[in-house]
């Protein structure tokens, strides 16, 4: 099973990277030469996802690695920004340390080594993509009704997706009935993309505001919620888009199965908690500009964080590409 969507393609020493933010009125792609451009386009929500994240950080190191004048100061110059970018997704970093580990080999042809690197890290999360689809069939049922939060399909990953992978799956092995996507504010991944990868999958969508998800679940229409993760500490806490936990609380108390679904790379073992997570604070516009006028409307304070932290208690297993892993959660 693949998927027909693709957010990043590497073709000619270019990296093109599917703008996000204009999705799904238009697919406009960025034309990527330098690592600056591919920063850029991180910090923005052009790319977005952890998974993808870490694949466009690899290949705007290798970018780095192509440039005129290149030598290995300017590669790790090129490291460093990018790992400015966003601090909660750890993908981001594995791949870097990945690069950084090539770099450090030294030798002949490193620019062809480099790039070579981004595209094995890119493919290994394609691969990465189909086990966890995979291993998520197992825990489901009949005819299930599944709930989702944010955008976990190809847009955020290098193959078919995380949560939405299992998704797809799930649906074209005759397991998954319907879909209900939340719309994820403040900028609506949920609406925007994971809607639109839902149409062009075929799947069988039902679009909902994110203050809806008790009243959906209080008329039992939801068997199972799916979900993906920026980060997962050492006992299980897992920090993901914000509005997750809100979610992963309400599933609980109706006593509905909350699934995982990420890649080994988003484990990270050097930390304790959900406590020590760095959680993202994004740009006030981003909420202002929700609704017209509300950003004239002057001395109102905005608390905008990228990501919560979901207590390990709430979620019943982890899916990832190694397999399922069920309570306890100390890893």
């Amino acid at each position: 099973m693949r998927s027909t969507i693709e957010a990043l393609q590497w073709d000619e020493n270019v990296l093109y990277i599917l703008d996000q933010r204009k999705l799904p009125a238009s697919e406009v792609w960025i034309r990527a030469k330098n690592t600056e451009t591919v920063a850029l386009a991180i910090e923005s929500l052009a790319v977005r996802g952890a998974p993808v994240i870490g694949i466009a950080a690899a290949y705007g190191v290798a970018l780095a690695g192509m440039a005129r004048n290149a030598n290995a100061d300017r590669v790790r110059g090129a490291i460093a920004r990018l790992a400015k970018t966003r601090p909660t997704g750890f993908n981001l970093f594995y791949a870097l340390k990945e690069m950084e580990k090539v770099l450090a080999r030294g030798g002949d042809n490193m620019p062809q080594r480099l790039v070579k690197k981004a595209i094995e890290i890119h493919r290994k999360d394609a691969r990465a993509c189909l086990s966890m689809a995979k291993h998520g069939f197992e825990v489901l049922g009949e005819d299930e009704r599944v709930l989702t939060y944010c955008n976990t399909g190809a847009l955020a990953t290098g193959g078919i997706g995380t949560a939405l992978g299992v998704i797809k799956y799930g649906h074209a092995h005759g397991r998954i009935a319907e879909v209900f996507a939340c719309e994820t504010r403040p900028v609506g991944q949920g609406a925007r993309l994971t809607v639109w990868e839902c149409a062009q999958s075929k799947l069988p969508v039902t679009l909902l505001c994110d203050n809806m998800v008790s009243a959906l679940m209080q008329a039992g229409r939801v068997t199972r919620v799916f979900v993906g993760a920026d980060r997962i500490a050492r006992n299980g806490d897992t920090s993901n888009k914000i509005g997750t936990s809100m979610v992963a609380t309400i599933a609980h108390a109706h006593k509905i199965p909350f699934h995982v679904v990420a890649p080994r790379t988003t484990f990270d073992l050097s930390l304790r908690s959900g406590r020590d997570i760095p959680i993202e604070q994004r740009n006030p516009a981003e909420i202002l500009s929700a609704m017209p006028g509300l950003d004239r409307v002057r001395g109102v304070k905005v608390w905008n964080p990228a990501f919560d932290v979901t207590p390990m208690k709430y979620i019943t297993s982890f899916v990832t590409d190694a397999g399922v892993i069920r309570p306890p959660f100390e890893f």
